[in-house]
């Protein structure tokens, strides 16, 4: 009697554990053929990046009326590069010198569409979709690595016709890619500011970690719960939460409508890098950050790269360009024009 109930339980174990082992293997190559090497992610056709023609047309009507709020008097421009073709909106005059903005993961030039005014009053303003993201940029390459997004952007900037001068701001995954290019390409910057970064100057939190991988499932479900996660401030008011469901049509929307492909591992730049950054560089976060502790990256960078300037807006976190727009283009204007 006791060794036929042994038995039972060992064959429900090996049934159990065969399972658990079935369920891995087939989300591992869900991922692998998702992500990985995605649905025809680099074959390159009529309507490469997206997945069909008829989600191109549907992506772009939506895409080009929430941008019908952008100023009027800019320019768009698709610009060649070895990577594909980037789409960036210019505003301001030609005399004046430049800016180049670099959106967070998941969104477009347009996410600084309550900034550009004021920016570009002074300034020649250059708002990019990222090569590698969603938007009206075409990638045609892989990107490997934190390299080709500085090779891109070196590259970028040469079409443009920018010289040495440029003044870079990164927001979020932009600012990672924007400390990227300051590391690689000093000789090429004025300025820099990395507006809430993802990682660069101190490691991220293993919740956000956990969030933002549960966040690349496409259920909206669990868009939201890293998003709201991830802007906890801003999500505390109706116009938050209007805001913050906008993000999550815009990324439901995009995410059904491009080939999927795996995102770059992002890193810490390195102590003894940090430290040799002679290109002036403004750190600009919310008190509230989620992605890591604001006290011990300020705390951090005082001690390790002393010049590079900090600041921490106040009341704000992570979304601080939706919610504080204004503060924010104040702030990057007063330290380009120290």
């Amino acid at each position: 009697m006791k060794k036929s109930l042994l038995t039972v339980i060992l064959k429900y174990i090996l049934i159990g554990t065969g399972a658990i082992l079935l369920l891995c293997l087939t989300t591992y190559s869900w991922a692998y053929l998702s992500f990985l090497r995605g649905p025809a992610a680099f074959e390159i056709n009529d309507y490469h990046p997206f997945r069909s023609e008829r989600v191109r047309e549907k992506y772009l009507e939506y895409y080009d009326a929430r941008a019908e709020d952008w100023p009027s008097d800019s320019e768009d421009k698709m610009i060649t590069t070895s990577y594909g073709q980037t789409f960036v909106r210019i505003n301001g005059s030609a005399d004046d010198p430049p800016i180049v903005l670099l959106p967070g993961g998941g969104a477009t030039s347009l996410i600084w569409k309550n900034n550009i005014e004021e920016l570009s009053e002074d300034y020649r303003v250059y708002a990019l979709d990222q090569i590698y993201d969603f938007g009206r940029s075409i990638y045609t390459r892989r990107m490997s690595g934190p390299e080709d997004y500085v090779k891109w952007l070196d590259e970028l900037f040469t079409e443009l016709g920018l010289e040495n001068n440029i003044n870079l701001v990164g927001y979020s995954y932009g600012g990672w890619v924007a400390g990227q290019f300051l590391v690689h390409y000093p000789h090429r910057l004025n300025k820099a500011v990395l507006l809430s970064p993802a990682y660069t100057v101190y490691p991220c939190s293993k919740e956000f970690e956990k969030r933002a991988l549960t966040g690349l499932i496409p259920f909206r479900y669990l868009a939201k719960s890293a998003l709201f996660w991830t802007c906890e401030d801003m999500v505390q008011t109706e116009d938050g939460i209007r805001m913050a469901e906008g993000r999550l049509d815009a990324i439901s929307i995009a995410i059904r409508s491009f080939k999927p492909k795996i995102p770059i591992s992002m890193t810490v730049i390195p102590n003894e890098e940090l430290q040799h950054i002679i290109v002036p560089v403004l750190y600009l976060v919310g008190e509230n950050e989620k992605l890591y502790s604001v006290k011990d990256a300020v705390d951090h960078l005082n001690m390790i790269a002393p010049d590079i300037q900090t600041e921490v807006i106040p009341n704000t976190g992570h979304c601080l360009l939706l919610t504080y727009p204004k503060i924010v283009s104040e702030k990057i204007l007063e330290f380009l024009d120290q």
